[in-house]
């Protein structure tokens, strides 16, 4: 039974959840995975059934749990590769739990990379993330999706599968030009899915002992200011520190600054679902 404070116990799950949620920025380093698996981690600590799906040829996340994208046999990549037999059977083989109570993984491969080369116009491919998801209504509450920070296939799939998008953003100036590749991605995606996105930036890394950072901050609430969350996510060593041991944040530092910064993003998130804003 989840605790007395969790989002099931509020009745909120239907309001709040059964939502798909994808990280992405095309630049590197910005804290996506981090956010990807902390948002995740609080979401299945307060009794959310919670897949995190690793679409990154690098598989930051999938490495995380303790999943090789060097030599995973069942993938991501294995939907793509069998997009024309696609079922739940095929999509349940290629879904993990980890260790973690309520929390499951598609892990990512390397193979995912020459995806890209296949190009998006192909036999559906754009599609099947959605086609995937669509599959698994009812058993999953939170879904959060790890992109790739380029613009091709695997992140136009998770474009088009998900409901809201979560834009870090290191609080740097070198930075700034992979949000505004970013927003441009998405005003194509408007237009293609003729629908609009909701997304939110999320500002990242923020050290307010330096001046660039905090120079930062104030340039992209000044430029978004109707897009942006009103914190922000501080350096926190212990993110590092519970990757190394392969525990969601949530779990190996309750209490810290950068796990208390997510904590208030997801309520946050919550307030702006319920009430329908953006």
């Amino acid at each position: 039974m989840p605790p007395s404070g969790s989002l099931l116990s509020q009745g909120l799950i239907e309001d709040f959840f059964l939502h798909v949620w994808t990280v992405a920025n095309q630049k590197g380093g910005v804290g996506k995975t981090t956010s990807a698996i902390t948002l995740g981690g609080l979401c299945a600590d307060q009794g959310a059934r919670v897949l995190l799906l690793d679409m990154d040829p690098h598989g930051s996340l999938s490495s995380y749990f303790g999943h090789d994208p060097d030599v995973a046999q069942k993938s991501c990549f294995t939907l793509f590769q069998r997009r024309k037999e696609l079922s739940l059977e095929l999509v349940h083989g290629c879904i993990f739990p980890t260790k973690f109570e309520n929390l499951s993984i598609i892990p990512s491969s390397m193979a995912v990379a020459t995806l890209e080369r296949q190009g998006i116009g192909q036999d559906g491919m754009g599609l099947v993330i959605s086609r995937t998801l669509a599959l698994l209504k009812g058993e999953y509450d939170v879904v959060l999706i790890d992109c790739p920070p380029l613009l091709g296939v695997l992140m136009i799939n998770a474009l088009a599968a998900c409901q809201h998008l979560i834009v870090p953003v290191q609080t740097e100036f070198l930075a700034l030009k992979g949000l505004e590749r970013m927003i441009n991605t998405l005003s194509m995606m408007t237009r293609s899915l003729k629908k609009e996105l909701p997304y939110v930036v999320l500002p990242t890394m923020f050290d307010q002992r330096t001046q660039a950072s905090v120079s930062c901050l104030r340039l992209l609430r000044n430029t978004y200011s109707d897009r942006i969350w009103p914190g922000k996510i501080p350096i926190d060593t212990k993110f590092r520190d519970a990757s190394k041991a392969g525990v969601p944040p949530s779990l190996y530092a309750t209490d810290s600054r950068g796990v208390e910064a997510y904590r208030s993003l997801l309520k946050w998130l919550r307030v702006q679902i319920s009430s329908g804003g953006d």
